[in-house]
């Protein structure tokens, strides 16, 4: 345990811990080596991979950015890709700076301005997480909240899914979404659940400065506690009998709701 979990030392290594997102397998961690746009921060290679042509070429391209490789045997590699069954003995930590702790987000905004976010509750499609972060980066949202349990990880299926838009998007990292959301309703925002049993049409939702639109699980919706969590519940209106929409769909309706 840290003696001084407030020192700056502490706080700056905590920072960029929440800003790291390791991707791994051969080809996807190759991939990233070769565009220079991604600030790629630690290679990590497990001792006993057998030398073939694509590990030398990450190990050259590591050392002409100057990344740092380290090489672990295979238990710990798997402690730091969380998928020792699919990481092929490589993985790799990119530096996103678009992503950070919501605690670190609440402390740095601006009260004053305006602040539209998406809170997804149990989203496990990567597909349609992707597609979610493609949308809300492509749109008019300030930052995503993610909780690192429940949701689909952040994975290479999430970054295909996202067209590479997962890197620069505003990842807000949580670990319970209902107690941050207290927490932001704390901080003077306004939580609004999507649901079939709200009360008020999208189109007619007067929105508040500071807002929180909660997408839920694809198929149940958002969990009870999320739902008793909301200061208002609104829905999309349907024809033709159609139930419910894509919960990415959904998405980017609030994304682009100001801007077309």
């Amino acid at each position: 345990m840290n003696k001084f979990p407030d020192s700056p030392d502490y706080l700056k290594k905590k920072a960029l811990f929440n800003q790291l997102l390791t991707v791994y397998g051969r080809k996807p961690v190759l991939e990233a080596l070769h565009d220079k746009a991604l600030p790629c921060f630690r290679l990590h290679l497990a001792e006993s991979n057998k030398s073939s042509t694509i590990i030398r070429e990450m190990e050259q391209l590591a050392q002409q950015r100057q990344i740092e490789i380290i090489y672990h045997d295979r238990q710990a590699l798997s402690r730091i890709s969380k998928n020792g069954k699919q990481d092929q003995g490589v993985c790799l930590d990119i530096h996103c700076h678009s992503h950070q702790h919501y605690q670190q987000f609440l402390k740095n905004r601006d009260s004053s301005q305006t602040l539209r976010l998406l809170a997804l509750d149990r989203i496990t499609n990567p597909q349609n997480l992707g597609m979610i972060i493609r949308s809300a980066c492509a749109g008019n949202i300030d930052g995503i909240l993610i909780a690192d349990k429940g949701c689909a990880k952040l994975d290479a299926l999430v970054i295909k899914a996202s067209a590479g838009t997962l890197f620069r998007a505003p990842i807000l990292r949580c670990d319970d979404l209902q107690t941050t959301l207290k927490d932001c309703q704390a901080a003077g925002m306004i939580v609004v659940g999507l649901s079939g049993r709200g009360q008020i049409a999208l189109a007619h939702y007067q929105e508040a400065p500071a807002t929180i639109y909660v997408l839920g699980n694809e198929t149940e919706g958002m969990s009870e506690a999320i739902t008793q969590r909301c200061d208002h519940l609104i829905y999309i209106p349907m024809n033709n009998q159609v139930e419910s929409l894509n919960v990415a769909v959904t998405a980017s309706l609030l994304a682009f709701r100001q801007l077309i």
